[in-house]
């Protein structure tokens, strides 16, 4: 999105294959901006910040919240109207979390029962706000800083609890006057950015999978290159060396502004795990593949993750409900769940519900079933990894 809105050409190595990702592309190219995609290899020729053109249909962010989200803070700064949409699934996903700092800021935004997809976004010239988010959303901030871009003079964000920063950083980068100081993020509006060559490093959200299926099966040994090590994602590292996993960051360094590094892990855990507070908020996307770990090995509490509630599925409710397909103890609140461990995992026919994370979790939980288990909609996967099933057959052959 930022290279859209660069001067002049943007490569991208090792760019995502998942649709989310793809989606974005489609959007771009529909705004006027040329799109030159290889696979992992995606060049992008950006217009500079008002180089948008005014789309002659509606934009599809498919399955992606990432996607509809941070480019409504985009098209809220435009001299042209924009309609948005989205497949079943986003469709039912809140809104109001991004309308309301761009309302505040001069766009009109008109939603499905005021708070749904699809969007239409009347573009305005936004002003500069100081905005306090409720809830701790790296998308919100996102959104209201590339809003920002389009504002004279300076526009603030306060978080309730620090969030991944990459957006941050990608902004830096690429040429933006942004600042942060603990949870406050600054962006001084009409930057001129610039086209950049950057690598993408592998994702620790996805890295999760496979660092729970090793933390499962007896003398694993498991090493994943090249993975993001941003500060503000690695808390899931912390986690699972506070319920006894063995884990090495090896052959750290820097590569545009983001730390990469090869994580290994090996052993099994046997501590009961808690994820409440902040830690829940740095976790939110882990939840599903931990809840599998923890009933396999030494248990898991979650607290104060209502958040799970409005994903791509209700993730509380999808992971019950898997759980009880296999024949494993949970008990469900609101906002969380508690599992008890050393549970073993019945083979069982698990359903993903169109969810990408909770299909994967539960390829996991297949990895430790006592027979072959089978999951529907299994396809959902290429949302964010469609090289997911292959490569878990390979670290697991």
């Amino acid at each position: 999105m930022i290279a859209g809105l660069a001067e002049g050409k943007t490569t991208i190595h090792g760019y995502s294959t998942g649709e989310d990702c793809h989606s974005t592309l489609g959007i771009l190219k529909r705004l006027g901006i040329e799109v030159d995609d290889q696979g992992s290899e995606v060049s992008i020729m950006g217009k500079g910040l008002n180089g948008l053109s005014a789309p002659g249909e509606a934009l599809d962010a498919g399955n992606s919240g990432s996607t509809i989200r941070m480019m409504s803070g985009i098209l809220a700064g435009q001299s042209f109207t924009s309609h948005i949409h989205g497949d079943e699934s986003l469709s039912k996903r809140p809104m109001q979390r991004v309308m309301t700092p761009l309302a505040e800021m001069g766009a009109t935004i008109i939603a499905t029962d005021g708070k749904y997809p699809p969007l239409e976004i009347r573009g305005a010239a936004l002003k500069a706000i100081d905005y306090a988010t409720p809830v701790a959303s790296a998308q919100v901030k996102t959104c209201v800083l590339f809003a920002g871009m389009f504002c004279d003079g300076e526009t603030i964000v306060r978080e309730p609890i620090k969030t991944r920063d990459h957006s941050e950083l990608a902004l830096r980068m690429f040429g933006a006057d942004v600042k942060s100081v603990g949870n406050v993020i600054t962006i001084q509006g009409r930057p001129k950015l610039l086209g950049k060559d950057l690598t993408v490093p592998g994702d620790l959200s996805s890295s999760a999978f496979f660092l729970s299926a090793a933390l499962m099966i007896p003398d694993s040994n498991l090493v994943i290159a090249g993975v993001g090590l941003n500060p503000t994602r690695t808390a899931l590292l912390d986690y699972l060396a506070s319920i006894g996993a063995e884990i090495k960051v090896l052959n750290v360094g820097e590569q545009h502004g983001e730390l990469v590094g090869d994580i290994m892990v090996r052993g099994s855990v046997k501590k009961a795990g808690l994820i409440s507070g902040a830690l829940t908020a740095q976790l939110i996307d882990e939840i599903p593949t931990l809840a599998v770990l923890g009933a396999a090995t030494g248990g898991l509490d979650v607290r104060d993750a209502s958040e799970l509630r409005i994903k791509e599925t209700d993730r509380i409710a999808t992971v019950a409900e898997n759980f009880k397909r296999a024949g494993v103890e949970i008990e469900v609140r609101e906002d969380g769940f508690t599992v008890p461990g050393n549970q073993k995992f019945h083979a069982a026919q698990f359903d993903s519900f169109g969810d990408h994370r909770i299909a994967m979790a539960f390829a996991v939980a297949g990895l430790v079933a006592d027979g072959p288990s089978e999951i529907l909609r299994a396809e959902a996967a290429s949302v964010s990894f469609p090289e997911f099933y292959s490569t878990l057959r390979k670290i697991t052959s």
